[in-house]
């Protein structure tokens, strides 16, 4: 059990390791190559548009496959891409190499998640969610340290080849699993890609996947625009930025673990109303302190990223909780959208604002004040259906 939940959360940790290493070398690539923030930031956007893309291909297929065989492809793709990119010559070679790395990414991260519901009962599958979110967050916690150091010290190639380790672990862990998926759907290739029409007509799930998706919009933004406000804005170099990042990473740690002690004396419903709150009170933060410091930035997303790692496990169980049949698909759904929406706004930061600290805060009020009418609204129809279920 402790084994298993140690590699569902390193195979759903790919995407901040495999992000969040290499931002403090964002500044860097920029000066090397020439390239305005623009052009670096497709290494980022590029990654996740791809890692979309393939995350809808591989949920249907671990259906029909299992999720193993799937797994074992994608994560070997993932250390050909990893190394790649630490061989890149330009920005142009260094997209590509993302791109191939982003393709097998995909296949970690949607078959944790469907992997979690093939191996855990309802109940028992929210709490492992949860001690899996403690995992992660090291993850995102640790990565830019650990990056900031390695550019600092060494090169920021060395951050690729650590990279292409990981998934080397990643890949023996899953070879070593019996597989996980009790039940194959022998559908054709085209009748398993139908299942995401299917999903769409579940209201409820598409609707709950749509609302709560929307709250990353400030947190990928801030993924994607930390290097250049820190870096660029207050003057810190790449040790600092990893240790200021890192920082912001401890709440979604916090978060998650705060999750595992309140779920015992509060419902999940009341948990994710509590934290979508919470998240437009750190978006109207960001809009009325003054930027005149750093700590403008760090403290309203030090919240924000907080109640969005304590509303993180109940919403990933709720959103998978409303589909019966096609987990593959629904858990490749729900991702892609997540990841979509956050290229989005990756895309969106990297404009050219005269002051990206308010952008930031205009996002976060705006969705975080969305999702919680939304959910005010309707979620008793979802937690009718999971009861139902």
């Amino acid at each position: 059990m402790v084994r298993m939940t140690f590699l569902i959360a390193l195979l759903a940790a790919f995407p901040p390791l495999s992000t969040d290493m290499y931002l403090p070398a964002i500044p860097q690539l920029q000066a090397e190559w020439n390239q305005p923030l623009m052009v670096v930031n497709l290494t980022l956007i590029c990654f996740f548009l791809t890692y979309c893309l393939f995350m809808l291909i591989y949920g249907p297929i671990s259906d029909r496959f299992g999720r193993r065989r799937p797994l074992l492809v994608g994560i070997a793709i993932y250390v050909v891409g990893s190394l790649m990119c630490a061989l890149a010559i330009n920005v142009y070679t260094l997209i590509a190499a993302r791109i191939l790395q982003a393709s097998g990414a995909a296949s970690a991260s949607v078959l944790s998640l469907a992997m979690s519901k093939d191996l855990f009962e309802a109940r028992k599958r929210e709490q492992i969610m949860a001690y899996i979110a403690i995992i992660m967050a090291f993850a995102p916690m640790c990565a830019p340290v650990i990056g900031g150091l390695v550019i600092h010290y060494s090169s920021w190639r060395l951050v690729f080849v650590l990279q292409a380790v990981m998934g080397m672990a990643a890949w023996t862990g899953v070879y070593r699993i019996p597989e996980p998926l009790q039940h194959f759907h022998p559908l054709s290739a085209t009748a398993a890609m139908t299942v995401y029409f299917r999903l769409f007509r579940n209201r409820r799930f598409a609707g709950l996947v749509l609302a709560l998706s929307i709250l990353t919009f400030p947190l990928f933004g801030f993924i994607a625009g930390a290097p250049e406000i820190y870096m660029g804005r207050f003057g810190m170099d790449e040790r600092q930025f990893g240790y200021l990042f890192g920082f912001n990473a401890v709440a979604s740690l916090i978060g998650a673990f705060f999750f595992t002690r309140l779920s015992r004396r509060f419902s999940s419903g009341a948990i994710m109303t509590t934290c979508f709150v919470g998240i437009v009170a750190a978006g109207c933060l960001l809009l009325v302190l003054p930027h005149h410091s750093y700590w403008s930035l760090v403290l309203p997303m030090w919240m924000l990223t907080l109640f969005l790692g304590l509303s993180r496990p109940p919403s990933n169980n709720l959103m998978i909780e409303q589909v019966d049949h096609d987990v593959g698909a629904a858990s490749s759904l729900i991702i892609f959208t997540f990841m979509t929406i956050g290229a989005f706004s990756m895309g969106i930061i990297s404009l050219s604002w005269e002051d990206k600290i308010t952008v930031l805060g205009i996002m976060a009020s705006v969705v975080g004040t969305t999702t919680l009418i939304f959910w005010l609204r309707f979620k008793e129809r979802f937690f009718r259906r999971k009861e139902v279920g």
